[in-house]
């Protein structure tokens, strides 16, 4: 009994044994199950912690790719702002083509003789005319030719102006009028066409030339086209004393004098009074005599003293009143 008893004391002390090592050891599970739910936790929470740093990190990464963006679409939008700015100088470039020499490039007869049709607006001298051209009125100045002035500022109106005038309105007024440009420039200094000037295919130019009522004149290569011709005609209006020739030394290099033109051949009112003003101051410089009467006649003491230096005594032939002006009974003594 005695051995059964410690038999079972010791079987009793090996359950309470085995009993506290399953609490140690439900301990221990209940620990190590404790410990890997904190840990799990801790884990989950660092890895939160570690994926917010990066989740941060990406929107950064993303500001900074809008960010780049928007500065290189600022970029652009500034680029497209100052291109034009660059370009600018060429589309300024093409206004100024389009000034003057705009009609020359729209024209399609440089270097050729053809031909462009134009409406008269009105006949302004003998060698220019104004057109509508290109949808706008222009003056017109003849190539190569010069006739005399209408109403020049300066040298007023020219013997035979108003017949190249108006025999110039009778030419463009007959039939279809055209203009041919030469290769060289095309607008003179006051902005007017210059061009061959055409009615029904016939040179207006040419025709003032042969009629003596325009002379060959402002010739500046290459606008030379037609010189040829047009000294031809000029030549054989000389030749034959037309018009301006008719006139010796009045038609010149540089122009026409009016001076070489005597007064009768003026042709105006203007000039007829002169010749009768004339001979009214001859007997003025020139002493006269009175027949009838026997007295001496003079304008004035100055004409007198050419005869008479001294003066004359009161009862000379040559005695006048009005010349004594102080009364004293002699007239223009010194």
């Amino acid at each position: 009994m005695k051995v059964s008893l410690k038999v079972m004391v010791g079987l009793l002390f090996v359950g309470l044994l085995s009993l506290a090592g399953c609490t140690d050891i439900s301990n221990d599970i209940e620990l190590n199950e404790k410990g890997t739910t904190e840990q799990v936790e801790t884990d989950k929470k660092e890895t939160s912690e570690e994926k917010a740093p990066e989740e941060d990190t990406s929107t950064v990464e993303k500001e900074e790719v809008e960010i780049e963006k928007v500065v290189k679409e600022e970029k652009k939008s500034e680029e497209a702002k100052t291109s034009p700015a660059i370009v600018a100088p060429s589309s300024e470039e093409k206004p100024a083509s389009t000034a003057k020499p705009a009609p020359v490039k729209k024209t399609e007869t440089s270097g050729t003789t053809a031909q462009v049709p134009v409406k008269l607006v009105k006949t302004i001298d003998g060698d220019t005319i104004k057109v509508l051209y290109n949808g706008q009125e222009i003056n017109v100045r003849y190539l190569l030719i010069d006739t005399p002035e209408t109403n020049h500022p300066r040298l007023g109106k020219q013997p035979f102006g108003d017949k190249s005038k108006e025999r110039n309105r009778q030419l463009v007024n007959s039939g279809a009028l055209t203009l041919e440009f030469d290769i060289g420039e095309r607008y003179d200094k006051y902005d007017r066409l210059l061009a061959y000037v055409y009615v029904d295919g016939k040179s207006v130019q040419k025709t003032l030339l042969a009629e003596g009522l325009a002379r060959v004149a402002y010739v500046y290569p290459p606008n030379t086209r037609h010189l040829t011709p047009f000294e031809e005609a000029q030549a054989s209006a000389k030749k034959k004393g037309l018009g301006i020739w008719s006139i010796e030394n009045y038609t010149t290099d540089s122009g026409f004098n009016s001076n070489a033109v005597p007064t009768p051949s003026a042709g105006s009112s203007a000039a007829k009074p002169k010749a009768p003003s004339v001979t009214a101051t001859k007997p003025a410089t020139t002493p006269s005599t009175s027949v009838s009467s026997g007295q001496e006649w003079f304008q004035n003491c100055t004409e007198l003293r050419k005869k008479y230096p001294n003066g004359v005594p009161q009862g000379h032939a040559a005695y006048q009143a009005k010349m004594d002006r102080d009364k004293d009974g002699y007239a223009c003594e010194r």
